[in-house]
């Protein structure tokens, strides 16, 4: 998935053409590249390639990051009930989700109808959410706000993201432990000096071979060629090549343990599918990000029961529930986390759409989540920041709090995954 140019996903709308959509791209493709084949990704620091280096023993936990590029919002997601949704009506009367249609939830909130089949999770209490999160500070630009909200870090003149941050607490790690999968092109998140691997699934993780090659005749090839080259690209290929060796066993067998028919049709169906091969391969992996783009909901949000935004949350929680079933014995391990650049404007526009605000919702599912409600604390609609929900809690609050609750060892190291940060108490997870 990139984020440029979305559409609804029934091509019942237009794009709102956002320039700074096409502008992440370019720029993102000036300052980030994936290295030869699919199978090792890296950025030019210093006019040096650096190989990654993250990774740990089988059997850990695994986090896994999923941006809902384009803005999405969180108050058609996880709407407030009572006076709070008196007032949404007010303000967005052609596309409000209706108070009586909305299910789960807790005693405040209600949950958008398309999510039903991640309702037993959120019963169950391993589905959650934080309203009112975001930014220090409004940034309704999509490319500065996906920079700022990847990168986590303030101020910092550096180009490190805060996954790339928690990978450089372990020296003796290796590649395969934080991957982006559904395309070789990294997030800002995994920028950094210890670059991460980026593939569109599975089967990309080996050595690309020539129409008669044998995939271990050509690694041995490849090693051979590069063992004595001292240069930094040098170390990197020969790390790629140690990685190819260690994953190959998946590769060949990814038609197997790859299940997309499992998964309704849409964007998430295979990198969910290749997600769930890889965390059961059980190879060490611990952060896997994913992109699902398509929110920048301009015009055309569309009704509670058909249109844009249900068919985005329709396949969000197709596809996340036929995720933690195909997980299978591993689900136990793992906690799926959704973040956003912005949400939306409170006040619908006259196009039936959403301009680019500021406060959002974060979902939580999966191992580990306080579920069942939603945590924080919560900024009221009659109390706006320039029309847009206010912010109640850092979104960096909910992260730490998902680090430090899944990854026990990187409790003491906040200070270096989000430096001068001190975060609120938000309760996500248990």
């Amino acid at each position: 998935m990139t984020p440029d140019l979305p559409t609804p996903a029934d091509g019942s709308g237009e794009s709102c053409g956002c320039p700074d959509f096409t502008l992440s791209r370019r720029r993102f493709l000036a300052t980030t590249v994936a290295g030869a084949g699919v199978l090792t990704a890296g950025q030019l620091f210093d006019d040096a390639w650096r190989q990654v280096a993250y990774g740990a023993a089988p059997g850990g936990n695994v986090v896994v990051v999923v941006s809902l590029r384009g803005g999405s919002d969180g108050l058609s997601m996880v709407v407030p009930r009572g006076a709070d949704h008196d007032l949404l009506a007010a303000a967005r009367p052609g596309i409000v989700v209706p108070e009586a249609t909305l299910i789960g939830g807790d005693t405040n909130f209600g949950l958008h109808p398309a999510f039903a089949p991640l309702l037993p999770m959120w019963n169950a209490g391993t589905f959650g959410a934080v309203h009112a999160v975001g930014l220090p500070a409004p940034n309704r630009s999509h490319f500065d706000a996906m920079i700022e909200v990847e990168d986590a870090d303030p101020g910092s003149s550096g180009r490190v993201g805060w996954i790339n941050r928690v990978v450089g607490l372990d020296a003796s790690a290796q590649p395969e432990g934080a991957v982006q999968l559904g395309s070789a092109l990294l997030p800002t998140s995994l920028v950094g000096p210890a670059p991460a691997l980026g593939v569109r699934r599975v089967q990309d993780l080996s050595v690309p071979t020539l129409a008669n090659d044998d995939a271990a005749i050509r690694r041995t090839s490849l090693g051979q060629m590069w063992a004595r080259t001292s240069t930094p690209l040098g170390s990197s290929v020969r790390a790629t090549l140690a990685t190819a060796e260690r994953l190959a066993p998946l590769v060949a067998s990814a038609d197997d343990v790859v299940h997309p028919t499992a998964y309704p049709a849409g964007p998430l169906r295979e990198v969910l599918a290749n997600t769930a091969a890889l965390i059961r391969a059980d190879v060490g992996t611990r952060m896997v990000t994913v992109d699902y783009g398509n929110w920048d909901m301009h015009n055309g949000l569309g009704q509670p029961d058909s249109g844009w935004m249900a068919d985005q949350v329709t396949h969000l929680a197709g596809a996340l529930a036929a995720f933690f079933t195909d997980l299978g014995a591993a689900a136990s391990r793992v906690t799926v986390v959704t973040i956003s650049e912005f949400g939306r404007r409170v006040q619908e526009n006259g196009d039936h759409g959403v301009d680019h605000g500021y406060g959002n919702a974060m979902l939580l599912l999966g191992a580990g989540v306080n579920g069942g409600g939603v945590r924080g604390q919560w900024a009221h609609l009659n109390d706006l920041n320039d029309g847009d929900l206010a912010i109640r809690q850092d979104f960096r609050s909910v992260l730490w709090e998902v680090l430090a609750s899944r990854f026990p060892e990187v409790s003491g190291s906040k200070a270096t995954v989000f430096p001068g940060f001190v975060p609120e108490t938000v309760g996500a997870m248990s």
